[in-house]
């Protein structure tokens, strides 16, 4: 037996009967066949490519919640995608889930998340004829941009981790460990910013799930973990007390001014941005040119726009925009 039929059979053994299996051939459909590899199953394939993509590494560059926050502390995208990544494994293993699918899942969920955060994805749906959603173009940056070739079990967790159900239970952890991750961590950086003291988080909220995010995280996992593997998710008196947090967190901060001075100047950034290369697209770089010959003009400068890192985004703004003397 070769390594990978090793890690199979381990599986087939060991996982809980509801776990998706890498030999089961419906998940692992790919959109192109591929022979197997001999020392990894396929969704540990699918983990490190999307681990060795550019529009992974492009994520330590791109918003969470604050903009061009001072200090080396507050969460980015890719440290956020990281503590989902943990939070899912955690759950997936507790429950004898498939941990590698998970991990994939969770480690593309948002590859295809716009600059500048939130911000960034409602101003390119608002302006893109095409809509833009971070979760669907995840999947595209999978199969169109880079190529992937994710087995299906992955593309579907990644499209399915915001607003809908996954066709495996790993996919609907990561679903979960999403909202687990951000909330919490946005706790903190929150704290960090000024914005939130301790002492203003719902008491009974506390009092049900911990005062630190230690012990909150470890609540809504082991609540997960104890409503077992049949059907993912937690208790509703957990659920209930979660979901108010999350409330709490929308009302106090994610529309707090300080977390959304800068979204008009970023908004503003990306219109002109798109305006420009829907005026000039022989200055798109040539992936993205091809794109909108061979689709619409539209499709490729919303794909380059999307793909930027906030960074990158603002020096090509003042490369295009501000007179260099000026710089």
């Amino acid at each position: 037996m070769t390594i990978r039929e090793q890690l199979e059979a381990h599986e087939r053994q060991f996982l809980a009967p509801q776990a998706c299996k890498s030999t089961d051939c419906g998940a692992v459909l790919r959109l192109k066949p591929e022979t197997p590899c001999p020392y990894r199953t396929e969704f540990q394939r699918d983990r490190d490519r999307i681990l060795h993509s550019q529009a992974f590494r492009r994520l330590k560059h791109k918003t969470q919640v604050f903009l061009s926050p001072i200090g080396d502390h507050y969460r980015t995208r890719l440290t956020h995608t990281l503590e989902v990544s943990q939070i899912a494994r955690t759950i997936a293993r507790a429950l004898f889930l498939n941990e590698d699918l998970t991990e994939a899942i969770a480690l593309g969920h948002d590859i295809g998340h716009a600059p500048f955060g939130h911000a960034g994805e409602a101003v390119l749906n608002q302006i893109c004829p095409h809509g833009y959603r971070h979760y669907e173009q995840s999947v595209r940056v999978a199969d169109q941009l880079e190529c992937l070739n994710l087995t299906f079990a992955v593309r579907d967790g990644i499209l399915c981790h915001t607003n809908r159900i996954a066709a495996t239970r790993e996919g609907n952890i990561v679903r979960f460990a999403d909202r687990i991750a951000y909330i919490n961590h946005d706790i903190e950086d929150a704290f960090r910013a000024g914005i939130l003291r301790p002492q203003d988080l719902p008491s009974h909220v506390i009092q049900a799930l911990g005062q630190t995010k230690s012990e909150r995280i470890t609540s809504l996992v082991s609540a997960m973990v104890t409503h077992g593997a049949e059907q993912i998710g937690m208790n509703a008196e957990v659920q209930a007390v979660f979901d108010e947090l999350h409330d709490f967190m929308y009302q106090n901060v994610y529309f707090h001014p300080e977390a959304k001075k800068e979204e008009k100047k970023a908004e503003k950034l990306l219109e002109l941005l798109y305006q420009h290369f829907r005026k000039h697209p022989e200055q798109l770089p040539e992936q993205y040119r091809q794109i909108a010959e061979q689709t619409d003009l539209d499709r490729g400068v919303c794909d380059y726009i999307s793909g930027m890192s906030d960074s990158y985004a603002v020096n090509l703004y003042s490369s295009l925009f501000i007179p260099e003397f000026w710089h």
